[in-house]
């Protein structure tokens, strides 16, 4: 049996304490960052802990849209042959928006010998933490994500359109951030979502109404278990899609939905722990011990690098506009909302960086394994971010280097980057590249109605 898995005893006690459940959904989240998996019997649960479950390879080389990708050589080349599912330890809970019988568990992806497949998107993560346990440090890391809720029917002209709040029947128009009008009007299905969330085990904060009409955030509790707070992230956008549905309405996590509108980010915050459980951040300065300065220059080195995770769609650039809240520049600053690296206010032992360039539609796992390579690497490296953004690090972005916002070029760079080969393996590298660009080869084979409306007379 392979190390770190969930115990047998584990989905027993769970079968005493629940003779109510009958459903239990496997789900395996991979590359593109869609849960996909089986929905089991009551009677296949112990089978499950006990030998693992077998998974055909494809379920690892997936676009975002499903469909296999054999260019990846993980396929045909192989037989499509199986690998084993073991479930994730403590992940086994009830699943409230899928009914009162259904309970879920996330699971890892092993070779039939007890490998940890390279490909697996957890793993990938493991490995970047395990370069922190060596030099005896934890990373500390938290989630916020945005999302918007929206109609489940389309618009007239088949386009999507915001949901009607729960309460008021009445539909967003404004940009009223931080409204707690609209915090009443959402109320039953923030409560649906807190339901699940406390459920899951996903450690949920407060929300917000967000600058956007009809954008919402929620942060999540900060974990000295990156990998544990990978998995809250994944299960989180499950619960609150299922909860939203509960509500005739769809929450969608796509960075980009709205051309008028800001798009939705998730923020990563993270600190780092020496072996004594003390941030080695910590600071009276508002900026931070030196290391924190190098972890700033590690993540900016390694920002155009990890493009390709960070904003992994076509839509996700849509959403680096300047003054709407995406970054535009590879800056850090104390303070500063505007910047891609926030050094945020507080006492001198919370010091931390948010890391602001992610979409919300990045896969949670990989997005944090990008950050903490780059943190990882700064700190090693010593390397300097240079001086602080003060005033509008929008401005800035247009008078220096920028974010890469360019959805190929990023692939490229990603495939190339030796040091993110170094940290999250070869393998995965050139996977993970192979895919995305099977997915753009695909999206630029469907001809949108925009080529209609401005080349069918024009041309």
């Amino acid at each position: 049996m392979p190390a770190h898995i969930a115990d047998a005893k584990e989905a027993q006690a769970f079968l005493d304490a629940h003779p109510e459940m009958q459903f239990f959904e496997l789900v395996y989240t991979g590359l593109s960052g869609v849960p996909r998996g089986k929905r089991l019997r009551r009677h296949e649960l112990m089978p499950l802990y006990e030998n693992g479950r077998f998974l055909p390879s494809s379920l690892l080389v997936t676009d975002i849209t499903g469909r296999d990708v054999e260019e990846t050589g993980v396929i045909w080349e192989e037989g499509d042959k199986d690998r084993v599912g073991w479930p994730v330890p403590g992940r086994l809970t009830m699943a409230p928006w899928l009914g009162d019988d259904v309970a879920q568990v996330p699971v890892s992806i092993y070779e039939t010998d007890g490998t940890a497949i390279d490909l697996d998107p957890r793993h990938v993560l493991a490995r970047v933490i395990d370069r922190f346990a060596a030099d005896g440090l934890t990373p500390v890391v938290a989630c916020e994500l945005e999302f918007f809720l929206l109609d489940a029917a389309r618009d007239a002209a088949g386009g999507v359109q915001l949901a009607r709040w729960p309460v008021s029947g009445k539909q967003p128009t404004q940009h009223d951030q931080y409204s707690l009008e609209e915090m009443a009007d959402a109320m039953p299905f923030l409560r649906e979502l807190w339901h699940a969330c406390d459920v899951i085990g996903v450690p949920l904060e407060g929300a917000i109404s967000e600058y956007a009409p009809g954008q919402l955030e929620i942060a999540l509790k900060h974990h000295a278990d990156a990998l544990r707070a990978a998995d809250d992230a994944v299960l989180y956008k499950r619960a609150a899609r299922g909860a939203a549905l509960k509500h005739g309405c769809e929450a969608t996590f796509m960075a980009k939905p709205f051309a008028e509108h800001a798009g939705s980010g998730m923020h990563m915050h993270v600190s780092v722990d020496d072996a004594k459980g003390a941030n080695i951040f910590a600071s009276e300065s508002e900026e931070g011990a030196p290391v924190l300065r190098h972890a700033i220059g590690g993540m900016k080195a390694l920002l155009a690098d990890s493009m390709a995770v960070l904003a992994p769609n076509a839509n996700s650039y849509r959403r680096f506009k300047t003054n709407t809240y995406a970054p535009v520049a590879p800056a850090w600053g104390v303070n500063n909302r505007t910047c891609a690296f926030r050094v945020p206010a507080g006492a001198a032992q919370t010091r931390h960086i948010e890391h602001r360039v992610a979409g919300a539609d990045a896969h949670p796992a990989l997005a944090l394994a990008v950050l903490l390579a780059g943190v990882h690497h700064g700190v090693t490296q010593k390397l300097d971010p240079g001086p602080p953004i003060a005033g509008n690090g929008y401005e800035a972005g247009e008078s220096s280097e920028r974010i890469p916002t360019n959805w190929f070029a990023a692939v490229d760079a990603f495939e190339r980057s030796a040091l993110l080969k170094a940290y999250l393996g070869a393998r995965f590298v050139d996977t993970y590249a192979t895919v995305k660009r099977v997915e753009q080869d695909r999206f630029q084979s469907v001809i949108p109605n925009v080529d209609y409306d401005w080349y069918l007379r024009s041309s």
